[in-house]
């Protein structure tokens, strides 16, 4: 009892750093799980992921309040009216790719599909590290190709984060705007995906706790990428490598 309260307590710390930092939470949840020999199974999966759109609430709240208050005022040409109508529009792929493939990827998960995964993830941030795009504005074609690398993100190692974070910076968005809004990103898909998963059951009262310590260590992690980790794409190639020495451990791993 000892040893899985403190496995449940490690993966709800682990959610609540890798769900924000660009090195996949999905992939990190799979590997911790299998080196601890512990599966709290799906709704405690679904309390740690609560916990973490819990903390993009508090942090962005005020950002969410002037959204969905611009949009139900049919206010789509100011600043957060236009916001919400990329968020929608961004949310589309990831939509419909967990409707037609999450299926799969969850069917076929492995240690090696994760440690492709990883691979992506850190060639991905590499390249957004070393990488000179001019900055400009935010527009549908951008949000879109935002939107797809999120749904490409449904494979477990690939980060949800680093891959929307980088395809942001890419497509010349400043390193804070891509950051913004790939967070923002999160409450529509995390929510639903969420939703789906549970149906009509409800969270048991015991697994409040591993919600909390996801929504704290998620909330601090939110303000660490978003006020100085990430702030500057260089800092992109040391998560980088990170995934790629990660996916190369797995694959030695998984060879012997």
């Amino acid at each position: 009892m000892v040893s899985d309260l403190i496995s449940a307590l490690i993966l709800a710390v682990v959610q609540g750093i890798t769900e924000w930092f660009p090195i996949s939470s999905s992939g990190h949840l799979v590997l911790i799980e299998k080196l601890l020999g512990f599966s709290g199974g799906l709704v405690f999966e679904v309390a740690l992921h609560f916990g973490t759109l819990m903390a993009v609430f508090v942090y962005f709240g005020r950002d969410i309040t002037e959204i969905v208050r611009d949009l139900f005022s049919f206010k789509f040409k100011t600043e957060h009216g236009r916001m919400g109508l990329f968020l929608i529009l961004a949310s589309i792929p990831a939509g419909i790719a967990g409707y037609l493939i999450k299926d799969f990827f969850d069917a076929i998960s492995s240690l090696g599909i994760t440690a492709l995964g990883f691979a992506i993830t850190g060639i991905l941030l590499l390249i957004t590290s070393f990488s000179g795009v001019r900055k400009g504005n935010m527009n549908s074609v951008k949000v879109l190709g935002i939107g797809i690398a999120q749904a490409v993100s449904i494979i477990p190692g690939i980060s949800r984060s680093g891959a929307t974070i980088s395809s942001g910076v890419l497509l010349g968005l400043s390193e804070k705007n891509a950051m913004k809004f790939a967070f923002l990103m999160a409450i529509p898909v995390i929510f639903g995906a969420n939703i789906i998963a549970i149906g009509t059951k409800t969270l048991p009262p015991t697994l409040i706790w591993a919600t909390l310590v996801s929504f704290i260590v998620g909330l601090l992690s939110i303000h660490l990428v978003f006020k100085y980790v990430l702030t500057s794409r260089k800092n992109f190639k040391w998560f980088g490598f990170y995934c790629l020495i990660l996916a190369f451990v797995l694959l030695i791993y998984l060879m012997i």
